[in-house]
């Protein structure tokens, strides 16, 4: 029975990146949005157990504003957010194909082949950065 329903309690998932992001690695992350999504949030950061970790990069996506809204947080604080899209790749029901490339200056996002958004690092060392944590109204397919 596939999950798409927002009743049902969401787990996170959490997923290791051994030894660190480093330019040139790519990530894909491919799933299903949910029937009725409001939200989910894909988030790099350095520390899993860690609640007050740093993240290095925070996509949130919101269904009922139809955003997607970037931010990281160093040191405890928050920085600003970016709310730029060219488009919004995100439907009820559908499968979807996101890639996140680490380029020496910035991520760079794409959404079923189309660059949705690039996002200038703010964490001084990539390498720290050690885990995935995705979580919301979607079911993943993979993530590598």
């Amino acid at each position: 029975m596939a999950d798409t329903d927002n009743s049902s309690p969401v787990k996170p998932f959490v997923g290791e990146i051994k030894s660190g992001l480093k330019p040139s690695m790519r990530m894909t992350i491919m799933g299903i949005v949910h029937s009725k999504p409001n939200s989910f949030v894909l988030r790099l950061i350095s520390n899993p157990l860690e609640p007050e970790t740093d993240i290095g990069l925070q996509v949130t996506v919101n269904f009922w504003d139809r955003s997607v809204v970037r931010n990281s947080k160093v040191s405890g604080k928050w920085g600003k957010e970016e709310k730029n899209i060219p488009y919004f790749p995100f439907v009820p029901m559908q499968h979807f194909k996101m890639e996140i490339l680490c380029e020496h200056q910035q991520f760079r996002v794409q959404v079923d082949g189309q660059q949705l958004f690039d996002f200038t690092y703010r964490i001084q060392q990539l390498q720290k950065l050690t885990a995935l944590k995705i979580i919301g109204d979607l079911r993943l397919t993979k993530v590598v």
